[in-house]
């Protein structure tokens, strides 16, 4: 961006005890063509009352009376104010140069070389104003970022009381229709006397049986109605019947038995660990899956590892990859995060949420003893 002085008028303070130097410089930078209002002080009194001003940029002597240029600019980044500062010395050494920029200071140069003033005034000028947009930009980036992630935490929390209100009337509705309809055949199973109408309703049963129990599978999906007995319950429960449903041998070890966790943590934890189990029955090729479930310095730890094919090169930057996006905007809303690895030997999610500190103080179990658990074992699962 190229400042125009025809457009614009530069405050600029400057920091000078000479009055002729003040001249010198201020005539140097008119015949450069800038447009500009050049107010001196020379006392640190002063000096503090300016900066409280307004100004495009700080010029400054280097050796003033009590004090120098460097504190100048102490002063000026203790304000944190983001202002283009440019050192004029008459003599200058090297170190000092040196330790100046790396205070802060946009350029130095010598009384006896201000034909590169204007340059270098106007050079620091635009520097700092394109830092300023800068870190402007960030700031909206963040604020956008956070937007979306409490749209995001919305969504989920939308999404999720959808569910629930789903399986209810699945429960219900459907349920109930079922579970009356297997009444009556049931009913007409012991009273009816033609064999062929026996065997009609004997396969009538054996359907509605198995609609009702893939209405509890839907009814369980749509709300884990299992979390309340707890997440390593609930984990444990969905291990077992992973494993009994796509013949994968599914371990899982936990650190407690029992966990309280701050509301909301148990759901994410448990539709992480369902959406990653589901991926492994998709797309992994696995023959073994492992599951690790702890709490340690206050961080709830899942990790899921598979001994499959891994994850393709490039997948997980691909532009859909939603399901994914999905589980990290799903840790995101209970302050946590996944981290995702592959290779040919297999892959492992892990998710960490830090728990606030009186999460620890109620943990249940034995503290530190690890305790392995087999899911086969959960017969009623």
């Amino acid at each position: 961006m190229t400042i125009s002085t025809a457009d614009r008028r530069l405050r600029v303070l400057h920091i000078e005890d000479s009055e002729l130097d003040h001249q010198l410089i201020m005539a140097q930078l008119r015949r450069a063509g800038l447009n500009l209002e050049l107010h001196r002080v020379d006392t640190l009194a002063e000096v503090r009352q300016a900066l409280d001003e307004p100004w495009d940029a700080v010029i400054s002597d280097y050796n003033l009376p009590g004090f120098s240029g460097l504190l100048v600019l102490d002063m000026l980044k203790e304000s944190k104010r983001l202002l283009p500062f440019v050192l004029v010395s008459g003599e200058i050494g090297e170190d000092t140069a040196v330790a100046a920029m790396r205070t802060g200071a946009s350029d130095y140069l010598l009384k006896k070389d201000l034909a590169r003033l204007a340059p270098a005034l106007l050079h620091a000028i635009e520097a700092c104003e394109s830092e300023r947009a800068r870190i402007e930009a960030d700031r909206e980036l963040l604020k956008s970022k956070q937007r979306l992630h409490e749209l995001a935490g919305h969504l989920q929390t939308s999404v999720e009381m959808e569910r629930a209100a789903i399986a209810r009337e699945i429960h219900d509705d459907v349920g109930g229709s079922l579970t009356a309809l297997k009444f009556d055949l049931a009913w007409i199973n012991r009273h009816a006397q033609d064999p062929a109408v026996l065997q009609r309703v004997q396969s009538a049963l054996e359907t509605v049986t198995s609609a009702i129990e893939a209405s509890q599978r839907i009814m369980h999906n749509l709300r884990p109605a299992i979390l309340e007995q707890g997440l390593v319950a609930a984990v444990q429960w969905m291990a077992a019947r992973f494993e009994r449903r796509t013949g994968i041998v599914t371990t899982m070890r936990t650190s407690h038995d029992q966990m309280q966790l701050p509301a909301g943590v148990p759901l994410v934890a448990y539709r992480t660990a369902q959406e990653a189990l589901t991926n492994v029955s998709k797309h992994a090729q696995a023959t073994r899956v492992h599951i690790e479930l702890s709490v340690d310095s206050g961080v709830l730890t899942l990790e899921l590892s598979d001994n499959g094919v891994g994850i393709a090169a490039g997948a997980l930057a691909k532009a859909r990859s939603f399901g994914i996006r999905g589980l990290h905007e799903r840790a995101a809303t209970v302050g946590g995060w996944v981290d995702l690895s592959s290779n040919s030997k297999g892959t492992s999610l892990i998710l960490s949420v830090p728990l606030m500190a009186d999460a620890m103080d109620q943990l249940g179990g034995d503290e530190g003893a690890a305790v392995a658990h087999d899911p086969s074992a959960w017969g009623g699962a």
